[in-house]
């Protein structure tokens, strides 16, 4: 465990838990935890889903910027790669991952909000991108991660104008999928991860795999990747008990081991 992210594990739910106070600035210690915590959500077998959560009051403001302040082009140039591997290193976690979004979701944080697979926010967060107004622009993944969330037309009103965006419109725009009251955020994430804790843990990674790196080339790439990883799952346990218990008793009642 590290001094500002910890990992947190209770009924096959893996809890990615911010805690730098006030804002839950992303600055390279914290970047350097979570890391170690994603790696260990990726690789423990009980943890079935994810939730990323920087607590009741706020998800996480941005980057540190007193640490960019006083950063050069050398300096920046060689710590820009790391920031950005270590939010993808949290989209790539072959499970199931939520953000569970209070207060605040901007620049770097809304960037961690982006790597998850859904985002519940508190109908009073604010969430956006807003670098523009520091003269940079969007450094770990919002530029494109966002443009291939809401479409580059709207990615681009929230880039440039560095707004910051309210839950509801974030929800009708597409940047968060459910809102709820603030106080709720964190049972709600836990009721969506819920739904995974059971299932075929193989073919959901398989899904999340296809899904992405489909989005990556053009339609007929897509299809190669999903045909192989589709015929992978033939080799697998759960495959053999979804469809033994498909037959017997018709969908939704396997129990699944997760091999």
């Amino acid at each position: 465990m590290g001094e500002f992210v910890r990992l947190e594990v209770a009924d096959g739910i893996g809890t990615i838990r911010l805690e730098r106070p006030p804002m839950n600035a992303l600055n390279r210690q914290i970047q350097q935890e979570l890391r170690e915590v994603a790696t260990e959500a990726r690789d423990r077998d009980d943890v079935k889903a994810v939730i990323v959560y920087g607590g009741p009051k706020v998800f996480a403001a941005g980057a540190d910027i007193k640490e960019f302040a006083v950063m050069g082009h050398t300096d920046i140039a060689d710590y820009a790669p790391e920031l950005s591997a270590t939010l993808t290193l949290v989209a790539e976690l072959p499970k199931p991952t939520v953000a569970a979004i209070t207060g605040y979701a901007l620049g770097g944080g809304y960037e961690l909000a982006l790597c998850c697979d859904w985002r519940i926010a508190g109908d009073n967060a604010k969430v956006g991108q807003p670098e523009i107004l520091l003269g940079i622009i969007p450094g770990a993944g919002g530029t494109q991660r966002l443009a291939r969330l809401i479409g580059p037309s709207k990615a681009k009103d929230i880039i440039y104008t560095g707004r910051f965006v309210g839950a509801e419109e974030a929800l009708t725009l597409g940047m968060v999928d459910q809102v709820v009251a603030p106080d709720d955020v964190y049972e709600a994430a836990r009721k969506w991860a819920g739904q995974f804790t059971g299932a075929a843990s193989r073919a959901l990674a398989a899904a999340k795999t296809a899904i992405d790196g489909g989005l990556d080339g053009d339609l007929n790439a897509g299809l190669r990747l999903e045909t192989v990883l589709f015929t992978g799952l033939f080799s697998t346990e759960d495959r053999t008990t979804g469809m033994e218990s498909f037959i017997a008793n018709g969908p939704g009642k396997a129990n699944f081991s997760g091999k």
